[in-house]
């Protein structure tokens, strides 16, 4: 199994972000302005994941709101999905924001993404309310917490 490296994305990055979030999401991508702006947004940071440095396959997008954090966005491309990579940055997440001094960590997950439901399921994570027709294609979202 490989071991994922995570490290904090810096100023500079906002390509390699661009380049993953579009190869890992396709048309329900972000798009560039939204990703920029991540990079700007007070207590919003960026992290990268791959097995070296200079090759990041993964990113995960989080929010420190002080005693509460929120996971905006966790994307790995295809090529290596099922490797435990958003395990690796979903914990990398989850220390960020228990350090930052966060008690619990939000998200909001596509309810038809059985592998992503599946990971936060084993990671703790509870449902605690639903969003009909979150998505621009219409499909429902899951708000989920787990307790840091």
């Amino acid at each position: 199994m490989t071991r994922w490296l995570t490290w904090p994305a810096g100023v500079g990055d906002e390509a390699a972000l661009i380049r993953l979030e579009a190869e890992s999401f396709g048309a329900r991508s972000w798009g560039e302005n939204s990703l920029d702006a991540s990079f700007q947004t007070p207590g919003v940071a960026v992290l990268f994941a791959g097995a070296s440095k200079t090759s990041p396959v993964g990113f995960a997008i989080w929010r420190d709101l002080t005693s509460e954090a929120e996971l905006l966005s966790i994307g790995v491309l295809p090529n290596v999905r099922k490797r435990a990579l958003g395990a690796a940055l979903l914990g990398a997440v989850r220390a960020a924001a228990r350090k930052a001094g966060a008690k619990k960590l939000f998200l909001e997950v596509d309810a038809g993404n059985t592998a992503a439901l599946a990971l936060y399921q084993r990671n703790g994570f509870v449902e605690i309310g639903r969003r009909r027709a979150y998505y621009r294609d219409g499909a429902d979202a899951l708000a989920m917490q787990v307790q840091l």
